[in-house]
């Protein structure tokens, strides 16, 4: 009961965060599944490709809220996501067969290096100036294909890396921010299912698994964090959001040296 009670207070977590910082949920999911299934000791040998896949699994139900809000806001751009998107689900394959090769601790390691990299660009507000126009169709699929593999193995939905690409490429921040919106649900999709099928053959995981999906987690979380969203957006308004961005970062720099160390 306290751990279903743990992983409900992980989506509550989640979902003002991503409401309150704009942050997608997978760098706060990923570090505290890992705690968890760290102390209920399942799949020791695992644990990370556990928590990255099932953090990709609540990512697919927030992503698609976010992408059609964005999209009814006028904030994608279409053509522009849609020829990210190949190379996203290519790579987001590719992120997930990479990371059931990897022993679990290669894969802690990188993504405590991750997590200190997006609190320093959240620290220090960084937006990459405009330095060139998008690519062709097949630079943008080639694009995609990066993008979609750091998400997939990290456990993200990659607004961390689309939107200051996307910035550096001279689209606005308004649309950086939709269409990177719009391209979370490919990255989550593709990401999750490469999860499922990687972990299939793996007998050492618990009972509730699906591939490296863990069910119980994923639905305690999705319940809470798709409702508390809203709740922290409302909460941006009203709280001193750069304050809470440099404690933010302060926390993922010591989440990440304790994933590294």
């Amino acid at each position: 009961m306290l751990i279903l009670l743990a992983y409900i207070l992980t989506g509550i977590v989640a979902g003002i965060t991503a409401g309150l910082l704009g942050l997608g949920g997978g760098a706060i999911i990923v570090p505290i599944l890992y705690a968890i299934f760290q102390s209920q000791e399942l799949a020791l040998s695992s644990t990370m490709q556990l928590a990255v896949g099932t953090s990709l699994a609540t990512i697919v139900f927030t992503a698609i809220s976010s992408g059609l809000s964005h999209h009814r806001l006028g904030n994608v751009q279409m053509k522009t996501a849609l020829y990210l998107a190949p190379g996203i689900v290519i790579g987001a394959l590719l992120g997930a067969a990479i990371a059931d090769i990897v022993s679990t601790d290669v894969l802690k390691r990188a993504f405590g290096i991750f997590e200190i990299l997006v609190a320093i660009q959240i620290g220090l507000g960084f937006k990459p100036a405009a330095q060139r126009t998008l690519p062709n169709p097949k630079g943008l699929a080639a694009s995609g294909g990066v993008i979609g593999t750091i998400s997939s193995l990290m456990g993200i939905g990659g607004g961390s890396i689309t939107v200051p690409f996307l910035l550096w490429c001279n689209v606005s921040m308004r649309e950086a921010v939709g269409t990177s919106a719009a391209c979370g649900l490919p990255i989550a999709i593709a990401g999750v299912l490469g999860f499922i099928i990687a972990g299939l053959n793996n007998t050492g995981l618990p009972e509730w698994s699906v591939g490296y999906v863990y069910l119980p987690a994923m639905i305690c979380i999705i319940s809470t964090s798709v409702f508390f969203a809203p709740m922290g957006a409302k909460l941006a308004h009203r709280l001193p959001i750069q304050t809470l961005k440099r404690i933010f970062a302060i926390v993922l720099v010591l989440v990440g040296l304790k994933m590294i160390f």
